[in-house]
């Protein structure tokens, strides 16, 4: 049998594109990378934190804010320890908050809570003290933030690491609860620039 070369040696490998300027790889657009990235399905959550007290040695100071924004950049890390991760977008609100307080809190939404979702993605928003008026919700007591109700999961974590990555901030967290307040409905999903529900 005559001898054949092996594939590897008939296959040089593709060298890495130069990143541009911009700090992309030639070719990728942004409206490339979110037209790509929208192709992919993702489950949708409200993730809250409290603010810390105006004066954190005076236990009858009053108690900062509750913030709230959706996500869907919410994974799994790891199941021990119990670690979760969420990208946060550089210099939000909630970046800036969970800089300063460890402790934050996840809703799983459901499919029946798409306003939920809406209404803490807004642009140019007016407070979140509004925003949670009327919105049903339960205080988590290991964090102290607003934990959806209805929602088909919540987790108390916190903050393990930050992590810098471009334009956003990476948090990881050691969940430090969980429960399924709701075992109603099916998730609340983002896909190709719009809220859905499996079915």
């Amino acid at each position: 049998m005559p001898n054949t070369p092996s594939l590897t040696s008939q296959v040089s490998p593709t060298p890495p594109l130069p990143p541009s300027a911009a700090g992309h790889a030639e070719g990728v657009s942004n409206e490339e990378f979110r037209a790509a990235m929208s192709r992919l399905a993702s489950g949708v959550v409200l993730v809250t934190a409290q603010e810390p007290p105006l004066d954190p040695d005076d236990p009858l100071a009053p108690r900062g804010e509750d913030v709230g924004m959706t996500a869907t950049a919410f994974v799994s890390v790891s199941l021990d320890p119990p670690l979760v991760l969420v990208s946060l977008r550089e210099g939000s609100r909630m970046d800036d908050l969970l800089d300063e307080q460890p402790l934050w809190a996840v809703s799983v939404l459901s499919e029946s809570q798409r306003h939920i979702a809406g209404r803490f993605a807004m642009k140019g928003r007016v407070s979140d003290r509004l925003l949670f008026a009327d919105i049903p919700y339960v205080r988590g007591e290991a964090t102290g933030a607003p934990l959806a109700g209805g929602a088909l999961a919540t987790l108390e974590c916190r903050t393990e690491r930050r992590v810098p990555a471009g334009d956003h901030t990476l948090v990881i967290g050691r969940v430090l609860t969980a429960a399924l307040p709701s075992a109603d409905g099916g998730p609340l999903t983002y896909f190709r620039g719009r809220y859905r529900h499996l079915g």
